[in-house]
């Protein structure tokens, strides 16, 4: 099942089941119910999505959103492909590296990322990004996966200057629109082993990233567990997985985005989250 958050012609918040090239809508009825994802989720109640009487309407009828708009927590993982690992020199860490970003600074497919006027060292990082769907606190590992709703993409835009002013990485990854998630959230139904999944970043159509998710440092259900000792994982909460080797600060010369340019971040079995790169104002 593939769901996507977006705004009606209308301008009304709505989310609905993905078809193809169409997408249902959930209806004012289900929406006055469960007024985004994250409560239908809340509520395991996806399902309800299948006898939705919203409507019927083209994907370019609508402007797609984050597939969860309003998430409590969206957690990122850094350093987590090997490949990446080695590409930074390090070794593998003993625990996940572990940071936050915030929701103004994500967009979704389609929409703009900008580059802020303070740098030009506008980085990409494609990423699968977790949806979790039953709450939880100190999960076992071995129950991990019975807490996640599904999978999107997630294009974790960093700021490469700002993210070294300290140790932190904060302050780079948290420039208002300057990432991106998307298009839709499929759920585990359709994906039963994400680390079967492959994942391609292209710019301007040239692949920059290429990876198999079996190639995660830390898996999902490790990461699961990690987090959930620290704090409880909530329904609509995302977890970006963190991004393999070939981003542009460690590529001899470096290839930062800029106005003008596209980028795609394409995971099988779930889709491609596009967006143009613009300068702010």
């Amino acid at each position: 099942m593939r769901i996507a958050s977006y705004l009606l012609p209308d301008g009304t918040r709505s989310y609905g089941l993905v078809r193809e090239d169409r997408i249902v809508d959930s209806g004012s009825q289900l929406r006055a119910e469960f007024a985004d994802l994250r409560a239908l989720l809340s509520a395991g109640a996806t399902k309800r999505l299948e006898t939705a009487d919203g409507g019927e309407m083209g994907q370019g009828e609508v402007r797609l959103l984050p597939p969860v708009t309003n998430p409590d927590k969206i957690i990122c993982i850094g350093l987590n492909y090997m490949s990446h690992i080695q590409e930074t020199g390090r070794d593998k860490p003993e625990y996940p590296s572990v940071f936050t970003r915030y929701p103004s600074t994500l967009v979704g497919h389609g929409q703009p990322i900008v580059r802020p006027k303070v740098s030009d060292h506008f980085d990409f990082e494609g990423e699968l990004a977790v949806v979790i769907g039953k709450s939880g606190r100190w999960i076992p590992k071995e129950e991990a996966m019975n807490h996640v709703a599904g999978y999107t993409c997630l294009n974790d835009g960093s700021i490469r200057d700002y993210q070294r002013h300290t140790t932190q990485f904060w302050a780079g990854k948290n420039f208002d629109r300057s990432g991106a998630t998307g298009p839709w959230l499929v759920t585990t139904d359709d994906i039963p082993d994400p680390t079967a999944l492959s994942l391609e970043t292209r710019l301007n159509g040239e692949v920059m990233q290429q990876t198999k998710l079996s190639d995660l440092a830390f898996s999902i259900p490790e990461l699961i567990a990690y987090l959930s000792i620290v704090t409880e994982l909530l329904p609509g909460d995302v977890i970006a997985t963190g991004t393999p080797s070939g981003v542009g600060a460690f590529r001899n010369p470096k290839v930062f985005m800029k106005a003008g340019d596209r980028i795609e971040v394409e995971i099988s079995c779930i889709g491609i989250l596009a967006n143009d790169v613009i300068d702010e104002n």
